[in-house]
Order: structure tokens, then sequence, then C-alpha cells
């Protein structure tokens, strides 16, 4: 049963198998097609009489609690996730305001990319590392566990690396690390200095 409320998959902009071998096209084919779906079904099925029906994902992950909170957390988390990337090409870094601002918060890229896989890999279970700014712009490594977002701290997510085994585990069994030092390759700096806007 649908409503005029209900949420879709965000579309992919690339290929299911565009982002191989960083990330598989099984993975994809997983985690895009069957595990956020999952979370979406969900969420349009719960929203009905909730209070919540109209409002967006982040509206929704601010305010709600429980299985609505969980739902439209890992929708939004999964929308931004994968949005973020391209397929691999040459190495890419951040420009303009972003880079200036990883720099004065974090020392350097080279920095800042060591202690977001370092928080990412040491978030016990599952869950998200988080790239987020605050209303002045200083940039956050935030680490959430389950459906959490930085939206709720009053953040601005901007990057994201998804730490439940689904988004890895056919790739790099339990790997982590490995799986996280290679999601630089398909980061799609362009996508994140938008989100940063400034």
């Amino acid at each position: 049963m649908t409503n005029n409320f209900s949420f879709s998959p965000v579309a992919l902009p690339y290929a299911q198998d565009a982002l191989a071998p960083v990330i598989s096209a099984e993975t994809i084919a997983f985690h895009y097609g069957k595990h956020l779906q999952a979370y979406i079904n969900n969420l349009n099925a719960a929203l009905p009489g909730s209070g919540f029906e109209g409002l967006s994902l982040e509206d929704i992950v601010r305010k709600a609690e429980g299985g609505i909170f969980n739902n439209a957390g890992q929708v939004l988390n999964h929308t931004l996730y994968f949005t973020q990337f391209k397929p691999a090409g040459d190495v890419s870094a951040p420009e303009g305001a972003l880079a200036d601002a990883i720099a004065r918060d974090f020392g350097s890229f080279e920095e800042f990319k060591a202690e977001f896989q370092k928080k990412g890999a040491g978030l016990f279970g599952s869950g998200w590392v988080w790239l987020a700014a605050d209303t002045d712009g200083k940039l956050h490594i935030t680490q959430e566990s389950n459906a959490g977002n930085p939206v709720s701290r009053g953040l601005t997510p901007l990057l994201t690396f998804d730490v439940w085994e689904h988004a890895y585990y056919l790739d790099y069994q339990n790997r982590r690390p490995d799986h996280l030092a290679a999601l630089w390759q398909i980061i799609d700096w362009h996508v994140i200095s938008a989100r940063y806007g400034r």
C-alpha cells in the first residue's frame, strides 16, 4: 500500500558495476537493491498516522524515535552514502573552501583521512563515521551507531563511510580498515563540496 508521502530509493548516479573493485556490483545489488529498499519499505509502512507524514527525512530523523527513527535514519544515511561516489579515476582531493576548512580543522588532508579512517575502524558494532559541519562551517568527525546521523546533533552531514558489515563483507570480509582505505578512490569531492556550500 502506498501513500502520498512515501519515499523512494535515490537514483544511483553511476552504473551498478562502476565502483568496482572498491565496491563490487554484487555489493551494490545487495546493499542498495535490498538493504536500502527494506528500510524504505519499513519507513513507508510506518508513516501513515504517525504524525511524520509529509516531513523531510532530515526532519523525521531530528524528531522521531524507535522504528521510524531507525528506518528514516538509514534511508537518509544511505541516500547520502550512495550519492557521494563516482567511478575511480585520478586520485582526487577536495578543493576550494572545503579543502581550506579541512586544513584548518585537521592540519592537512592526509591527517583528516587518517583520523576519519581510525574513527571508522574503531567504531564498535554497526554504524557510520561522518564528516559534518556546524553552523559556523567548522568541521567535525562523528561516530554514529546504528542509524545515527549528525543532523541529530544540529550538524550538516557532508561525507560518510558505512561501517555496517553489509556495506563491505562480500568484498572485504572482516577487513573493515582495508575497505575504509579503499573508499577514498571513489569519493566525488564536488558532491561533498556542494553539501558544504561555502
